[in-house]
């Protein structure tokens, strides 16, 4: 079944990982792997850093453990910014080989001193190579309840979202957020705009204050009351600043479901302790929506 149908049928619940560092070996994320499979998750996404595709082999090896030796769907990032349609291509086939047809198709971030290739200027651009090029591929994009830092306001932003997702989009998923209400009010402005494709809310569980500080000042996610406040009582209690952080990641999934989100996307961080507690903490939630 094709990960768009998925999101006809259920609650869509998926993770995302990232490769090990260069030093280490690509099976040294097994072990996080298999125990994420104990969840049954309905994807795994699996990043690829801005740089391109002098560093995809860690995510093309990894896609390969994921779909075909735990036998679940995997998506493999795809950043257009610094790679040119013919490396493009290249990854594609890569991953058509090893029957992973599902992408998340991105600009990527910016690198300090390194000049764009040019190809692909814009995630939009890349979509519709993509589908053009390689339409058996299902796309996956991102969004941004916050706004992207770059748009000039959200009237801006949401104008380039929907020509993203005209390109060929399949589902959205959101950078993370820590206010729900801010994902409710940009879902209306989807539905105003006519965005009817499935819309993920990606969730992080911050469990330590200088992880939530980085976050915070990379992605401009502003932080709700109800978390600082968290921040100020638990930082310096590691188990309790932990604790903490996943039980606002569960409440915020419950809220999202009860309230029919599409689906739920956990930014895993390769901790699979936590990805499993909060699976556990909303799993029967999950189920009662479909």
């Amino acid at each position: 079944m094709s990960l768009t149908a998925l999101f006809k049928q259920k609650t869509v619940f998926s993770l995302e990982v990232f490769p090990p560092k260069k030093t280490s070996p690509t099976e040294a994320i097994l072990p996080t792997l298999e125990q994420l499979q104990e969840i049954h998750p309905d994807f795994i996404s699996v990043t690829l850093g801005a740089g391109g595709t002098d560093h995809c082999d860690g995510t093309v090896a990894i896609a390969d453990l994921i779909q075909n030796q735990l036998h679940i769907p995997a998506v493999a990032h795809v950043p257009g910014l610094y790679q040119t349609k013919q490396q493009v291509l290249e990854l594609l086939d890569r991953l058509a080989s090893i029957n992973v047809n599902d992408v998340l198709a991105l600009r990527g971030d910016h690198i300090p001193g390194k000049e764009p290739v040019g190809d692909f200027n814009h995630a939009d651009e890349l979509v519709a190579f993509i589908k053009q090029q390689r339409p058996n591929f299902s796309i996956a994009s991102a969004c941004y309840p916050n706004c992207h830092t770059e748009a000039v306001d959200f009237v801006d932003d949401i104008g380039h979202l929907k020509h993203k997702v005209d390109a060929g989009v399949d589902h959205l998923i959101t950078q993370l957020f820590f206010d729900n209400q801010a994902f409710y009010d940009f879902k209306e402005k989807t539905e105003i705009a006519g965005i009817n494709v499935p819309i993920e809310a990606g969730i992080m569980p911050c469990t330590n204050r200088n992880q939530i500080a980085r976050i915070t000042q990379i992605s401009g996610v502003p932080l709700p009351k109800k978390f600082r406040a968290i921040m100020d009582r638990y930082q310096d209690n590691k188990a309790a600043m932990r604790d903490a952080g996943i039980a606002f990641a569960v409440d915020q999934i419950i809220d999202l479901v009860s309230q029919g989100v599409d689906g739920i996307h956990l930014y895993t961080m390769n901790h699979a302790k936590i990805a499993k507690t909060i699976w556990q903490e909303t799993h029967s939630v999950l189920e009662a929506a479909q």
